[in-house]
């Protein structure tokens, strides 16, 4: 039996059983393959790299959508860069009130998603309120007039393609793209083998917004411990919301979760110190 063996940080191994290759190519910009492993069900890779499978998407996804969504209490435009498994579109569809945009630089990992993954996407992409553009998200959030409340960056790691959705210049150009008390979230990698990452992107989101923290989940199949979410938003009350008020978004919502809960919500940005010392050393 074949073994897929992520290397992605160095020192630690993620290895898969493959019972089964059902794609891969490599595209003009990725290496993709998608395989059954027996616990995760379908998983999708890049370059190496896990990017999401059926079994635990739902995690990751829910982390992703909700919690900014239900700090906000009042999207109604949002825009993902990146994101082409359809899985962020899928939880952003269950807002009935919410019209998406969504920015992906590669059009055949959205076509094998759709084709190989659907649950992941679960219609998204048929959804009227979708508009999907295929295009570099850094050009994108440069040139666009367009403005949203919420922006998802659902990125791969800041390497290779992903490199330049981590940089400065395009955490400010993301900022103009905000409409005001706009929320910015990132997928900022799992802290306890990423830290530098995670210090780096603490410092250019606090160059450009007034209230960045990070917020955490436990992702089986990222290997390493619990990943974080970044958060940056000028409004901070947004992170201050009270457990009863988001409860009460929950029910008005309407949505089905497996994983987000309003309490859920709160403590995932109670941060372990050895996190909280990555923030606040000295460099």
């Amino acid at each position: 039996m074949e073994l897929f063996d992520e290397g992605l940080h160095s020192g630690v191994n993620l290895a898969l059983n493959v019972e089964k290759v059902i794609y891969r190519e490599k595209t003009d910009l990725q290496d993709l393959m998608i395989f059954e492993n027996s616990q995760f069900g379908r998983v999708m890779s890049l370059d190496g790299a896990v990017q999401t499978t059926e079994k635990d998407e739902f995690i990751y996804h829910e982390m992703f959508v909700h919690v900014p969504v239900l700090a906000h209490g009042k999207v109604s435009r949002a825009l993902i860069i990146g994101g082409g498994d359809g899985g962020a579109a899928r939880q952003l569809m269950k807002h009935s009130n919410i019209a998406v945009t969504m920015v992906d630089i590669d059009r055949t990992v959205v076509e094998l998603s759709k084709k190989f993954m659907p649950s992941v996407s679960g219609g998204a992409f048929d959804d009227p309120r979708l508009e999907l553009i295929i295009a570099d998200g850094c050009k994108f959030v440069r040139e666009t007039s367009d403005r949203w409340d919420v922006i998802i960056i659902d990125s791969t790691d800041p390497h290779g393609p992903g490199e330049v959705l981590y940089t400065k210049e395009f955490y400010a150009d993301c900022k103009a793209c905000l409409s005001p008390g706009g929320i910015i979230i990132t997928q900022n990698g799992v802290p306890f083998v990423q830290e530098g990452e995670l210090r780096t992107s603490y410092d250019r989101l606090g160059s450009q917004f007034k209230d960045v923290s990070f917020y955490l989940a436990a992702i089986p199949s990222y290997v390493g411990g619990v990943m974080a979410y970044g958060w940056a938003t000028d409004d901070a009350d947004h992170r201050k919301v009270s457990l009863s008020r988001l409860a009460e978004r929950y029910v008005e919502a309407g949505i089905a979760t497996d994983y987000y809960t309003p309490e859920v919500h709160l403590a995932a940005f109670a941060l372990p110190l050895h996190i909280q010392k990555i923030l606040t050393r000295d460099e």
